[in-house]
Parts: C-alpha cells; structure tokens; sequence
C-alpha cells in the first residue's frame, strides 16, 4: 500500500503545485477587479485543489443540512487534522465567504496560499505574542461585523497527528465571542483528514474519506456565559470525533 501511496503522491503534488501557481496569478488578475472577483476565483481555486485529491483516491463527504443567511457574521469551528481541513470548508461554505484566523508563518512562501491569506480579507497572527493575536482578531471581528463574513478558527491551536482531539484553547474563542456579539457560531466534525499526512507530507494517505460534518448552528446571544457555549461547542465536535482504531 505504501508503494502505491509514493506513485500517487508524485502524480498528486505534480498536480497541486500546478493549481498553486496557476492560481496565484489568477488571484493576482481577479484582484485588480474587486472583492467578488477575487473571492470567485478563491472558490474555483479550491474547487481544483479538492480535485487533485482523486489523483490519490481519496475523496470528501460533506455532511451540512442547514441553511445560512449573510444578515450576521458566522464563526466557523472546528477541529483541525491536517492541511486538508481548509479547501472542503471553503468550497463548501463559499456562501458565508470564509476566512481564517492564521498563523502568519503562512502569509508567505505558499503560491496561491499566501495570496489569499493576506488579500482574502483572512487575519494573520502570531501564536508567540498573545497580545498580537488578541488584538488582531478583536479587528477582524470590526471586519466581519460589517461585511458579514465569516471566519474559521481551529481553536485546538494545531493540527492533530493522531485523529484524537486537544483542548481547545480559549482565549481567541472569548475574544471573538465578545467581538462579534450576533454572530452565528458553526460547529464542523472533521474526521479521518489526519489519515492523508499519518506518513507525514510523503507519500500521502491513500483511498481516504475525509469526512466533515456541519452540526445545529448556534446563536452566541442565546447563551448565559461564552464559558457555557464553549463547553457546548467543544462537547458537539468532539464527540463526533471518530476513535482512529474505527479508521484502520
């Protein structure tokens, strides 16, 4: 099985490397033409970079049987199992115009990547200055609240090797909560993502569903205190974490 997973790897990362670039000056175009052009050619972007995902016979299920209106931000969370957490969630969830809370290693150095992170509307920050982060994402939230966009953030801080979930971290949790009042909180299940990186970048997971499932949206207004609506969101994700010994 690995054999075949260093064969399609190669075909795979000839394809999406591809895409990055190719996509970086269509970004860099759509740019000069506004917002929504822009944002179109982001979604298209990972439209073709869930495509290249076939070249290694994996695929995703995308479980989301709510409607969305963009009257109020929403604030996409979830639990995060690899690099391929964030193109199903933004092609998905196109309508709501997802962006993401980062760290800003990723601003640069990625074609395609980067371009939207620091064009996309996305916020950058540095894990090793709480402060920075903080204040960073208190003006997100003063974006998001005027353009009613969205943002996702994997409150776990990184990714898990593993498939297990970590602790969420609180703290961006609290400030987006108390930054963005009205918001729409979206709790995602993400599973079996870590199987496509459990060998590490090469070769990938093969024959992979990476599973994702949208849960009973919540209101922030509707709950007594954020540390109780934390507590639910983390309980709603979690428990719909598949166990990996379900995943061998």
């Amino acid at each position: 099985m690995k054999i075949i997973a260093y064969f399609l790897s190669v075909i795979f990362y000839l394809f999406f490397g591809l895409t990055l670039v190719v996509f970086q000056g269509i970004q860099w175009i759509c740019l000069k033409f506004g917002y929504q052009a822009h944002k179109k050619s982001v979604d298209v972007f990972n439209f073709f970079l869930l495509a290249c995902l076939k070249f290694l016979g994996n695929y995703v299920s995308f479980d989301n049987p709510y409607q969305f209106t963009k009257d109020r931000p929403h604030l996409i969370i979830a639990n995060h199992q690899s690099m391929f957490d964030i193109p199903p969630l933004i092609w998905y969830l196109q309508k709501l115009h997802p962006k993401f809370i980062s760290k800003k290693e990723l601003g640069q150095g990625i074609p395609g990547i980067s371009f939207n992170l620091k064009h996309g509307g996305s916020v950058l920050i540095d894990r090793n200055d709480s402060e920075q982060a903080l204040k960073a994402i208190s003006q997100f939230c003063e974006y998001l609240n005027e353009t009613k966009n969205s943002a996702v953030i994997f409150p776990e801080g990184t990714r898990t090797k593993t498939g297990l979930p970590k602790e969420f971290s609180r703290n961006g949790l609290r400030t987006l909560f108390k930054s963005c009042p009205e918001a729409v909180v979206v709790p995602v299940t993400i599973n079996n993502s870590w199987l496509m990186q459990k060998w590490g970048m090469f070769p990938l997971g093969i024959f992979v569903n990476l599973k994702f499932k949208v849960h009973q949206p919540l209101k922030i207004e509707d709950y007594s205190s954020h540390e109780v609506l934390i507590d639910k969101i983390e309980n709603q994700i979690t428990s719909a974490i598949n166990h990996p010994k379900q995943n061998s």
